[in-house]
């Protein structure tokens, strides 16, 4: 996309619409050129400040996104048990998995929440620290 159109939701719009790079007319015409050259080549030129913007909404994306939302509805349903105080095994007897299965599931809530611990996860999931 090549325009003179800097505002987020065009960037964004064309970006999701299939653009294969997003740069503006204010660009030296070397410049413009050697970015139809980047996209005919494979890339998807852009410029630093657009970049930026990009790179700034998929971290305000992230950080906004609810713990919860990582994880699989099961994935939930386990941590709940935990919470409340519910051993590995008596979680696995409530939902009908094995216990294995209860431990294959906290390494995947670990893992997703980039945690170590199951008070970790939970205080991060329920508590929003």
């Amino acid at each position: 996309m090549c325009t003179v159109f800097d505002g987020d939701e065009n960037i964004f719009l064309a970006l999701r619409a299939g653009a294969g790079g997003y740069i503006l007319k204010n660009n030296s015409p070397l410049k413009i050129l050697e970015a139809i050259k980047e996209v005919n080549e494979g890339g998807a030129p852009m410029s630093a400040a657009i970049a930026k913007r990009v790179i700034g909404s998929f971290q305000q994306t992230e950080n906004a996104m609810p713990k919860h939302a990582l994880l699989s509805k099961r994935e939930m349903e386990v941590l709940q048990l935990l919470s409340s105080g519910l051993l590995y095994k008596e979680a696995a007897n409530k939902l009908g998995l094995s216990i294995e299965t209860i431990r294959s599931h906290c390494r995947n809530i670990y893992e997703k929440l980039h945690v170590n611990t199951k008070l970790e996860a939970v205080n991060m999931v329920f508590h929003k620290k």
